[in-house]
């Protein structure tokens, strides 16, 4: 395979991989070919983000690379979060939002086996509207980034604690895990619609 489709396949695989990021050692494993290929990859990717104008930058977080956007674009960004369309959150980012709520601190993964689906856009629009942050990392491999709710979390719906949260019913089956996400979504759809309607 040329170097290029190498590098534009690399370019894909961290956008996918999205807040969590991905290392040399799975890049490597993905690709078929070796760490310091990977690693030459990685230094062209930075080159081409620094050096072309582009809206996006490399990042590395100890041994993990992900991709972001370049800090002094934030203004767009923000313009862009602040438009009329943008005020109702979708019902995966509402899902999401009452997963981390009842289970935080919690990872995107952990998120994912609860909804049974990828949840990168959710969480990065919750991020994105200050409701949920990170909050530190988890033992063990890769150290995946723990998500928790924000102070604007408790401003947003109204609450002074988490511990004013609506309570869950005592028999919830946490083995069926789609049932699961489908209260935690009912738990809170009522309050989203007024808050989407003041």
């Amino acid at each position: 395979m040329e170097m290029n489709e190498l590098k534009a396949i690399t370019e894909g695989l961290l956008f996918a991989s999205g807040d969590e990021g991905i290392t040399v050692k799975q890049l490597a494993r993905v690709l078929d070919v070796q760490g310091h290929t990977v690693e030459h990859l990685l230094e062209e990717l930075k080159y081409d983000y620094d050096n072309t104008g582009r809206g996006m930058l490399l990042m590395q977080s100890h041994e993990v690379f992900h991709l972001t956007t370049k800090p002094e674009h934030s203004p767009y960004l923000k313009k862009l979060l602040e438009t009329p369309q943008s005020t109702k959150m979708s019902q995966a980012a509402l899902e999401t939002l009452a997963i981390i709520a009842y289970q935080q601190p919690i990872t995107r993964t952990e998120i994912e086996d609860i909804r049974g689906v990828k949840s990168d856009r959710p969480v990065q629009t919750l991020i994105a509207r200050s409701l949920i942050e990170e909050v530190g990392r988890k033992e063990g491999a890769g150290r995946p980034i723990l998500f928790a709710t924000t102070k604007d979390f408790l401003t947003y719906f109204g609450l002074t604690s988490l511990e004013e949260l609506p309570p869950l019913p005592d028999d919830i089956n946490t083995d069926d895990l789609e049932e699961e996400a489908d209260l935690f979504f009912d738990t809170f759809s009522e309050q989203i619609d007024q808050s989407n309607h003041r």
